[in-house]
């Protein structure tokens, strides 16, 4: 974590009405309105938690105006509505994933996302994959496509495991439930990938094939794996 200390409100070789944070390259216009601890507190709690929202700011207890001024002043950058991340630190590979774990803190990220996540496809979506329950409404504002699945609750619960994205908790399925997932949407995602995976899956340290049973039994595609597996064991 960056810490950001105000040495003083006009640096003496600098022009008038600056405003300077030592250990940083952000310069904020001074502005009467603007209490500098607050400025310094709202960027600790950014690169504390990688990407904020307003509420967050608010529970931190610091005002949100300061989100609209760093913004203007180039140090924030608003990712989305509502949505805010430090200027130029969005370079994550999951980066997206992060931006979309936010909106959609009841989402899991899932499928073809989940597969690259994992490195278990050659797969490289543009849009998130995001398992959502039946009557939750997907963010309206993100920064990146989506294609949101609804699944019930206890498919939804099953194999997810949070990962840490650029200070961002995201959920994610775990292998073993992707590949059983990628056979339950094969309509959607094709049956190529889902067999392309479920090989480079058999391969990889993240093999559990009992575990994948399980997940297909919860996913009801037992029946529809089995062959499959069959073949590949053979």
């Amino acid at each position: 974590m960056t810490t950001h200390h105000v040495a003083r409100l006009e640096h003496p070789h600098g022009p008038p009405g600056v405003l300077h944070f030592y250990g940083s390259c952000h310069q904020l216009p001074l502005n009467h309105d603007i209490v500098p601890d607050s400025a310094s507190r709202l960027l600790e709690l950014v690169d504390r938690l990688g990407l904020v929202r307003a509420r967050d700011v608010a529970a931190a207890g610091i005002p949100t105006v300061y989100l609209t001024r760093l913004v203007r002043a180039g140090a924030l950058e608003r990712v989305a509505r509502g949505l805010y991340a430090r200027a130029s630190s969005l370079v994550g590979e999951h980066v997206s994933l992060a931006e979309v774990a936010k909106l959609a803190p009841r989402g899991v990220v899932c499928l073809l996302s989940a597969l690259g996540f994992h490195g278990l496809g050659t797969q490289n979506p543009r849009r998130v994959w995001l398992a959502l329950p039946h009557k939750a409404k997907p963010p309206t504002s993100a920064p990146v496509g989506l294609v949101v699945v609804r699944m019930h609750l206890r498919a939804l619960a099953a194999g997810v495991v949070v990962h840490d994205v650029d200070g961002t908790s995201v959920p994610v399925f775990d292998p073993s439930k992707t590949i059983a997932d990628l056979f339950k949407f094969r309509s959607r995602v094709g049956l190529d990938v889902a067999l392309v995976a479920l090989r480079a899956y058999a391969g990889s340290a993240h093999r559990d094939l009992e575990t994948l049973r399980r997940y297909a039994r919860i996913d009801g595609v037992e029946r529809v794996l089995q062959p499959y597996l069959e073949a590949t064991a053979a």
